[in-house]
């Protein structure tokens, strides 16, 4: 079963054995997706963020504070037919390797992050999974 997520006129398709909770976070809001394994989807809408890339840098610097152990990589790609811009980015975690796709856009009510990870041990199994999530995603007006 897929379900559907919708909100601020930020919509995406999930598998019917995630769960999700939703965070309001004062001018915007948080959605985070977890699979029963190790993957999980977090879509935040920013409206207070001066860009896309603004935001993609803040949420990398955030990681990096967590997590030393780092490697990130610039990217830039398509996203619900609007550029997108982030990093991919590995890093370690307990004692496995983590595997994750920051993008940021714009949407009509402000910048949205897409912040998506799983573990290198999941990864041939739940990456394609993340990747039909984030491909689902349509905007329109709120």
């Amino acid at each position: 079963m897929i379900r559907t997520f919708e909100r601020s006129g930020v919509r995406f398709q999930y598998p019917g054995n995630w769960s999700v909770e939703t965070e309001d976070t004062g001018l915007g809001w948080a959605a985070t997706l977890t699979s029963p394994d190790t993957a999980l989807l977090v879509a935040a809408l920013r409206p207070e963020a001066a860009s896309p890339a603004e935001l993609a840098a803040e949420a990398l610097a955030v990681m990096k504070l967590e997590y030393r152990e780092l490697d990130a990589e610039p990217a830039v790609e398509s996203i619900a037919g609007r550029p997108a811009v982030g990093h991919d980015v590995d890093f370690l975690t307990l004692d496995t390797t983590a595997v994750c796709r920051i993008r940021a856009l714009d949407a009509p009510a402000g910048p949205l992050l897409l912040l998506s990870q799983c573990t290198q041990f999941d990864r041939v199994r739940l990456d394609p999974v993340l990747r039909a999530v984030v491909a689902s995603l349509q905007l329109s007006e709120a």
